[in-house]
């Protein structure tokens, strides 16, 4: 699933960091370089050439890359160059700062992660920012989406494939019922949400659709401008079909009126070693041209063979 290619012989950490600091020396940056390398190394050997660099040179290599790249390039570099519960535990408290309910990485972290990943990215969090993930997802967001947030990013949901046939059906009827009242809000809804395992909740929302002949998703689009509402259908997308969430936040970011580089970069950047193939094909069979081409058309320079890289077409 994952489109992260690594060669079958890989140099030592000590060899790529030196590789590294070589291009950023002479007159100017080897930016083909760099790119040749990190997009080919996992999170593991990521994370030892970071500690090879430091070891050999004194230098933290993120603040080596700050300082040689620019824009979105290093933007892209940066995060993807992060360990995975660093680069979560950044991504969370940019998007809890921003406390717009149209930003929808919270929701992403909280729901797509397992709870050991979870726990990871708490403990990163508290690392980085001296404070909780908790307290600063409580402090920047307001009513009804403090009440979905707070106990989603706090969630230890059981991951395992058992499932309540009974609780499902019990629970679908509730949740219709719910929606149908407008209350969608309500605590038993967040509870719901917020505390099943995923296959609970997707025997439930299958549940829902064989009683009452819609998706949940479909009922909750009720009003289309109620932000609430929609945090709700991405709460449920990506705990239902990840790669049909991501292909439509990459699809919205790259079919407007100018780039929103900043949600390209975050799905490339988290999903490349997890699930990109399958975002690779839902966005094909949404819209029936490949991924590659589509960042072509929109993307520019290093950043463009960075994110091509990633996604398993190295144009670098």
């Amino acid at each position: 699933m994952a489109t992260l290619s690594v060669p079958s012989q890989v140099p030592p950490p000590s060899e790529d960091a030196d590789q590294l600091r070589k291009a950023f020396g002479g007159w100017g940056t080897n930016e083909g370089l760099i790119i040749s390398i990190l997009t080919h190394r996992n999170a593991a050997q990521r994370k030892q050439i970071r500690q090879a660099y430091a070891d050999l040179f004194g230098e933290d290599l993120l603040k080596a890359l700050d300082k040689e790249l620019t824009r979105d390039f290093e933007r892209v570099v940066l995060i993807w160059t992060l360990d995975p519960p660093e680069r979560d535990a950044l991504l969370a408290y940019e998007s809890a700062k921003k406390g717009s309910p149209s930003d929808r990485a919270l929701i992403e972290i909280a729901c797509t992660r397992t709870s050991d990943e979870l726990l990871l990215i708490r403990k990163a969090y508290h690392a980085r920012y001296k404070r909780s993930f908790e307290e600063d997802v409580a402090a920047h967001t307001k009513e009804n989406f403090r009440k979905l947030l707070v106990p989603l990013v706090s969630a230890l949901r059981y991951e395992g494939p058992e499932v309540n046939a009974s609780l499902a059906n019990s629970e679908a009827k509730l949740l219709h019922g719910k929606i149908a009242e407008k209350a969608y809000s309500d605590e038993e809804v967040i509870r719901i949400l917020t505390t099943r395992s995923k296959a609970q909740l997707l025997a439930t929302f299958n549940e829902y659709n064989n009683d009452f002949g819609n998706p949940i998703s479909k009922d909750l689009k009720a009003d289309p401008k109620d932000e609430f509402l929609s945090a709700l259908r991405a709460v449920i997308k990506c705990f239902t079909y990840p790669e049909k969430y991501y292909e439509k936040i990459i699809r919205l970011a790259i079919n407007k009126m100018g780039t929103d580089e900043g949600a390209l970069t975050r799905v490339i950047a988290t999903r490349a070693e997890v699930d990109m193939k399958l975002i690779k094909d839902a966005y094909y069979k949404r819209n029936s041209v490949p991924l590659e081409r589509a960042i072509k058309k929109d993307t520019t320079g290093d950043y463009e063979d960075f994110l091509l890289a990633l996604i398993g077409q190295d144009d670098a």
